[in-house]
C-alpha cells in the first residue's frame, strides 16, 4: 500500500502544528520542567535534586522500586544512574551515583548526555513531517530521492525507518573491539557517504522488506533523505522542526564538535577485559552515528519530546499512525518496532512508546504512555555492560507498573528490575537493542 500524498495546504504543518502553547508545560524547574515537583527522599543520602513520591490522577510511579533499579545498576558497574518522570503536571526525580568520577559530583537530572539511538526518533519525526508535506513518500524508492546511493531500487523510505532494508550495520565491524574501535573514531569526522560505503562492503542480510534487522546504516540514509528534502543539515532540521518549537533548552546537535555543551554527565566505557579501568568516553565527534545517534539532551527534554510526539503535537495523525505499525522484535512478543519508534508491553499490561539508546558511555531509556501524559527518561553513564542495560529496563516497570497495578503488584523494591530482566532476557539469544557487539556485552 502506498502512503497517501497530501498537499502542503492540506497539511498546514509548519507553525500551526508546532505552535504548542498550553500543550507544553512552562519552564519552572532547574532542568526545564513545569508543573508540580514532589519530593522523593533517599533512604541513604539525599541528593541535591532528589524528589519524593506523591499521588497523581492514576496510581503514582513506584519511586522506591525506581531507586532500587538505579542502585542495582551502580552495583553492576555504572558510576551513576538517574530517572525523571513527568506525570501530567507532577515531576519525580531519582538519582544515584556520580556524574563525574574525577572531580566527584553527584548525578543530576539537569545533566545533559549523549542519547544514542533515541536520536532515531528525532530523525523519524523530521522525515514524517516531510512525508506529511508531500516532500517524501514512504513507499517510494530511496534511490528516487538519492540516485545511485543504494544497490537495490526496491529499498523504500519505509524500509529505512522500520529497519527492513537488509543493509549491513557498519558499526558491527567498527566496534568489534570496544575501546580500540572507539579510540579509532573518537575524533574522526565521516561523511554520510563514507558510512554508507562501509556498510556496502558487506552483502545485505535480507531482501528489502523481508525481515526486521536493526542497522545504524538505515538512519544514516534517513538523515540523507531529510537533508536532501529540506536543503539543510540534519542538525538544522532538528532545531527548526523540533528543538525550537518544543522549547527544548537542553537538546543540541553539535556534530562534529567533540564536547557536550553546558552541565553534563561524563560517560564511561567498560573495557572488554574484565576488571580493566573504565574509559572516559565523553568527548567524541559521534560522527560515526550522526542522524542515527548523535543528539545530546537531558531527561526533561526527552520527556517533553516523547510526550509531544505521542500527544499528536509533532506529526499529523496519519503519520503518527504509520509510525505505530508494529512488527515484533523479540520471541516473547513484548517488544515491537514501528517507524523509528519502539513499543514495549510491560508486566501489568501497559504498552509504552519511545526508544532506547546506546553510545559509548551512556545507556538511555526514554518512553511515554499512549496519551503522552506519563513519561520517563532514564540514564546510566556507562556502556559495554549488558547487565546494566538489562537492569535499566526496570525503570519502565517502576514508572508504569507500580505496586497495585496488575502484575506490578508483585513488587517489593527491586522487583521492577527483576521483572524487566526476565522480560528482556526472554529471547533465546542476545537481546542488544541499538548497539553493535562492541558497545554492549554481558
Amino acid at each position: 500500500m502506498t502512503h497517501r500524498r497530501r498537499t502542503a495546504g492540506a497539511v498546514a504543518l509548519g507553525s500551526a502544528l508546532l505552535t504548542l502553547g498550553a500543550g507544553v508545560p512552562a519552564h519552572a524547574t532547574p532542568d526545564g520542567a513545569g508543573g508540580q515537583d514532589v519530593a522523593v527522599s533517599s533512604p541513604a543520602a539525599q541528593h541535591p535534586d532528589g524528589r519524593a513520591a506523591g499521588a497523581t490522577a492514576a496510581v503514582a510511579p513506584d519511586t522506591a522500586a525506581l531507586r532500587a533499579v538505579l542502585q542495582k545498576a551502580l552495583s553492576q558497574g555504572a558510576p551513576g544512574a538517574m530517572a525523571r518522570i513527568d506525570d501530567d503536571g507532577t515531576t519525580y526525580r531519582v538519582t544515584e551515583g556520580l556524574a563525574d568520577r574525577e572531580a566527584p559530583r553527584n548525578l543530576s537530572t539537569a545533566d545533559r548526555f549523549r542519547v544514542g539511538s533515541v536520536s532515531k526518533t528525532f530523525t523519524t519525526v523530521v522525515v514524517m513531517q516531510l512525508v506529511a508535506e508531500g516532500k517524501l513518500d514512504l513507499d517510494t524508492s530511496v534511490n528516487h530521492y538519492l540516485p545511485g546511493l543504494l544497490p537495490n531500487d526496491g529499498i523504500t523510505v519505509r524500509h529505512v525507518l522500520s529497519h527492513r532494508t537488509g543493509l549491513w550495520d557498519y558499526t558491527n565491524d567498527m566496534f568489534q573491539q570496544t575501546v580500540p574501535g572507539f579510540e579509532a573514531v573518537r575524533n574522526r569526522v565521516y561523511t554520510n557517504q563514507e558510512l554508507i560505503d562501509l556498510s556496502l562492503t558487506r552483502p545485505p542480510s535480507a531482501v528489502p522488506g523481508a525481515a526486521y534487522s536493526y542497522s545504524n546504516t538505515n538512519f544514516v540514509v534517513a538523515g540523507m533523505l531529510a537533508e536532501k528534502a529540506t536543503g539543510t543539515s540534519i542538525g538544522q532540521a532538528y532545531r527548526t522542526r523540533i528543538i525550537a518549537p518544543l522549547g527544548l533548552k537542553n537538546t543540541t546537535y553539535v556534530h562534529p564538535e567533540t564536547a557536550i555543551p553546558g552541565r553534563h554527565a561524563r560517560g564511561y566505557l567498560t573495557q572488554d577485559q574484565a576488571g580493566a579501568p573504565l574509559v572516559d568516553s565523553t568527548r567524541q565527534t559521534a560522527s560515526w552515528a550522526q542522524a542515527a545517534g548523535a543528539v545530546i539532551s537531558n531527561p526533561g527534554d526527552l520527556n517533553r519530546f516523547f510526550s509531544a510526539l505521542l500527544g499528536g503535537r509533532l506529526v499529523p495523525a496519519d503519520e503518527l499512525a504509520e509510525m505505530q505499525r508494529w512488527a515484533p522484535t523479540n520471541a516473547a512478543g513484548t517488544q515491537f518496532y514501528g517507524l523509528g519508534l519502539r513499543r514495549r508491553d510491560l508486566s501489568c499490561g501497559v504498552s509504552v512508546y519511545g526508544h532506547t539508546g546506546t553510545v559509548q558511555g551512556y545507556y538511555t531509556y526514554a518512553f511515554t504512555s499512549r496519551d503522552g501524559k506519563r513519561s520517563v527518561s532514564a540514564l546510566a553513564n556507562t556502556s559495554n555492560n549488558g547487565t546494566v542495560l538489562t537492569t535499566m529496563a526496570g525503570t519502565l516497570e517502576a514508572t508504569f507498573c507500580p505496586a497495585g497495578t496488575g502484575a506490578g503488584a508483585a513488587g517489593a523494591p527491586g522487583a521492577a528490575s527483576e521483572r524487566a530482566g526476565a522480560e528482556v532476557g526472554a529471547d533465546a539469544g542476545p537481546v542488544y537493542e541499538d548497539v553493535a557487539p562492541g558497545i554492549a556485552r554481558r
